[in-house]
C-alpha cells in the first residue's frame, strides 16, 4: 500500500524545481520513496553528491561551478527536511547540511551574499543579505517565507529583485529555519521585522526610508500583518496566504498541521489549533495604508484565492490584486506569471 504521505509530495514538483531542485532528482526521488519516513535520508543522500560536486569545484578555484553544485545541494537538503518532523535528529542534520552549503556558496553568487545575524529577543536571527551590483544605498526587499520555508528555499526569488536594483535580506524569522528551535511561530509579525529594520538602520549601505516587505504562503499572512503595523514598510506583497490560518485547520493536509504543531512548539493539536486562530487579518486588513499587492492562485487548495480577494477588498491603501486563474499555491506552476509583475510593482513603489 502506498504511503499517502509520499503520494502527497508528488504535487509538490513545481515548488521543488523552480526552486533550484533538479527535476530528474525530484522524479528519482518521489518514485523510489515508498514510506514518508526514508523522505529526508533519500533526499540527504541526493544532497550529499551535489554537495561534493561543490566542495571539489571549490578546492579547484572553479567558483562558479561551486555555486551551481552548492546552491543545489543546499535547497535538496532542505527539501529533505521540509514539513519532516517524524525524525526530528535526521530533521535537524539535514537542515544543518541545508545551511553549511549554502554559506559555502554566499561569496560566489553573483552578486555576493553576506550571513548576517540580527539581534532578536536575547538571540539572533539569520539572514542572507544581497545588494544590487553597483549600487550605493539600495531599496530593501525583506523576504518572508512560509510555514516551512527557509532563506536556503529563495535563491531564485531574490534575483527577481536584485535584477531591478532593490537589495534582499532572507531572514529565517520565528519558528522558521535556524530560529525555529528558539522561537515558535508567532502570530505578530510586525515585532518580527521592526527589530530586523532597526537592524538595517545601524547600516550605511541600505536605505531603511525604502523597505518592501514580500511574503509567500504563511508570508503571505506575515507581510500585510506587518505592513498594518510597521509603518516604516513602504509596500508590501502578499502571495497566497491565509485571512484566518485557524479556520483553515481541518482541511490543511496532514503534513502542513503537523509541521504547524511543530513550528509553533505546540504540545498538541488542539493546542495548535488555537494558536492557528491567532493568525487573522480580521480587523488588521483595514490598518494597511501603504500600498499592497495580492496574489492568489485560482487552484490554491491550501489558503483558497476567496483569502486573497477579502484582504484586498479591506486594505485601505492603494491595492492591486492578481489572481491567477491556473496557479496553485504559490503559483509555483506558473511562476511566469507574477514574479516579474509583482517585482515590478515592487521596484516601481520603492523607486517612487
Amino acid at each position: 500500500m502506498s504511503d499517502h504521505r509520499v503520494e502527497h509530495a508528488k504535487n509538490w514538483l513545481a515548488r521543488f524545481t523552480v526552486n533550484g531542485v533538479a527535476a530528474s532528482d525530484f522524479h528519482d526521488l518521489v518514485g523510489s520513496v515508498t514510506r514518508w519516513e526514508d523522505w529526508c535520508r533519500a533526499w540527504s543522500e541526493r544532497a550529499a553528491i551535489h554537495e561534493a560536486m561543490g566542495r571539489e569545484a571549490l578546492e579547484g578555484e572553479h567558483f562558479v561551478s561551486a555555486r551551481e553544485h552548492l546552491c543545489r545541494a543546499s535547497v535538496t537538503y532542505h527539501f529533505g527536511k521540509y514539513l519532516f518532523t517524524q525524525n526530528i535528529a535526521e530533521m535537524k542534520a539535514a537542515h544543518k547540511k541545508a545551511v553549511e552549503c549554502l554559506d559555502l556558496a554566499l561569496p560566489h553568487l553573483d552578486p555576493p551574499g553576506e550571513r548576517v545575524a540580527i539581534p532578536y529577543e536575547g538571540k539572533t536571527l539569520a539572514g542572507t543579505l544581497r545588494k544590487p551590483k553597483g549600487a550605493r544605498k539600495p531599496p530593501i526587499v525583506l523576504m518572508t517565507m512560509g510555514l516551512d520555508s527557509t532563506k536556503e528555499e529563495l535563491l531564485t526569488f531574490e534575483t527577481n529583485f536584485l535584477d531591478r536594483g532593490m537589495a534582499i535580506l532572507a531572514f529565517d524569522g520565528p519558528g522558521q529555519g535556524e530560529a525555529e528551535y528558539d522561537f515558535p511561530i508567532r502570530h505578530d509579525y510586525e515585532n518580527v521585522v521592526g527589530p530586523v529594520i532597526d537592524w538595517l538602520s545601524t547600516r550605511d549601505d541600505i536605505d531603511t526610508g525604502r523597505v518592501g516587505v514580500w511574503g509567500i504562503s504563511l508570508g503571505g499572512y506575515y507581510a500585510p500583518r506587518t505592513a498594518a503595523f510597521e509603518k516604516r514598510v513602504k509596500a508590501a506583497v502578499a502571495n497566497c496566504g491565509p485571512y484566518n490560518w485557524g479556520a483553515l485547520w481541518d482541511k490543511l493536509p496532514d503534513l502542513t498541521r503537523d509541521a504547524y504543531i511543530v513550528r509553533s512548539h505546540s504540545e498538541t493539536a488542539d493546542e495548535a489549533r488555537g494558536k492557528a486562530f491567532q493568525l487573522n487579518m480580521e480587523g488588521v486588513a483595514g490598518k494597511i495604508t501603504c500600498p499592497l499587492m495580492v496574489i492568489a492562485g485560482g487552484l490554491d487548495r491550501l489558503c483558497p484565492p476567496e483569502d486573497a480577494r477579502r484582504l484586498a477588498t479591506e486594505a485601505k491603501g492603494p491595492t492591486e490584486l492578481l489572481v491567477i486563474p491556473d496557479g496553485n499555491h504559490v503559483a509555483h506552476n506558473r511562476f511566469y506569471k507574477y514574479r516579474p509583475q509583482s517585482a515590478d510593482w515592487l521596484a516601481k513603489q520603492l523607486f517612487a
